[in-house]
């Protein structure tokens, strides 16, 4: 297999052999499903959910939310070779699509575990357009740590009968799967924005990145950029990125404590640093 798709010719046989040869009869009366879907991936809380909204409340798309099934199946597709994760990634959201009614607009998927299948998106969907939203990562950390999703001693289960807590993910390298579940909180929380970041990034230049910082400190530019991707007029896109606020970027120099922030830049420094969140000398 080579690359993420080479080639917009190989992404157009994958597609047709991704598609049935037969339409079934409750497809034909449904209609067709619009294939250009937009995937916003990114770690949790860097806004991923608000730019989904955002492009979903245009005229013609909708926003899917998180998808439960993609949610709780992410791990095992994400370990599938991409075509087979293809195969089913687009067999999931058709019945998603078809059960909400929605196949017939552009959906907006916004789970974000979909960051760890994104070779797979390219091949099942050869017209998506995959939007990468970007937070720094201390700001991330920050977050995540007052949801407590990954603290130590957190009970519970999400909407996808995930449960919280602090054991390892199916993100987690394999080597260090034991120090995940010992490490701090603070630490945990950047190694998950890490791990999605990195994931959402082998994306390459087939996505579109969108930073947190930008929608809420220039909606405007980043509406009109987006748009653009997109292909749709910018003005509406520009009036619903346009509450977005300012008041988080930054929140960590009020909210972590100087042992937090060492454990998150020991972490995700070095990403931190290639995103320009830090500079060479911090």
């Amino acid at each position: 297999m080579p690359g993420l798709l080479e080639s917009a010719g190989l992404q157009l046989r994958v597609a047709k052999r991704l598609a049935p040869r037969r339409a079934s009869s409750l497809s034909e009366r449904l209609g067709k499903l619009d294939d250009r879907l937009v995937f916003v991936v990114g770690s949790p809380r860097s806004g991923t959910t608000f730019l989904a909204q955002a492009i979903g409340s245009l005229p013609g798309f909708v926003d899917l939310g998180e998808l439960a099934p993609l949610k709780a199946t992410a791990g095992e597709l994400s370990a599938l070779p991409p075509l087979e994760g293809a195969r089913r990634l687009r067999r999931l959201l058709a019945i998603s699509r078809r059960v909400g009614l929605v196949g017939s607009v552009r959906g907006v998927e916004q789970t974000p575990e979909t960051a760890f299948l994104v070779e797979a998106v390219a091949l099942a969907y050869p017209q998506a357009c995959i939007v990468h939203a970007v937070r720094d990562g201390r700001d991330v950390a920050c977050s995540l740590l007052a949801k407590g999703w990954l603290a130590a001693g957190r009970s519970g289960r999400d909407d996808a009968g995930i449960a919280y807590g602090a054991y390892p993910r199916f993100w987690v390298e394999e080597e260090r799967r034991a120090e995940f579940a010992h490490t701090s909180d603070a630490r945990r929380a950047a190694w998950a924005w890490r791990r999605y970041a990195e994931a959402a990034r082998r994306a390459g230049p087939r996505a579109i990145e969108i930073r947190y910082e930008g929608m809420a400190l220039d909606p405007s530019g980043v509406a009109r950029s987006l748009a653009a991707r997109l292909e749709v007029p910018a003005e509406p896109l520009v009036e619903s990125l346009g509450s977005a606020h300012a008041e988080s970027v930054g929140r960590f120099r009020r909210d972590l404590t100087d042992e937090q922030l060492t454990d998150v830049i020991a972490e995700a420094g070095e990403l931190l640093r290639e995103l320009g969140y830090l500079d060479g000398a911090t």
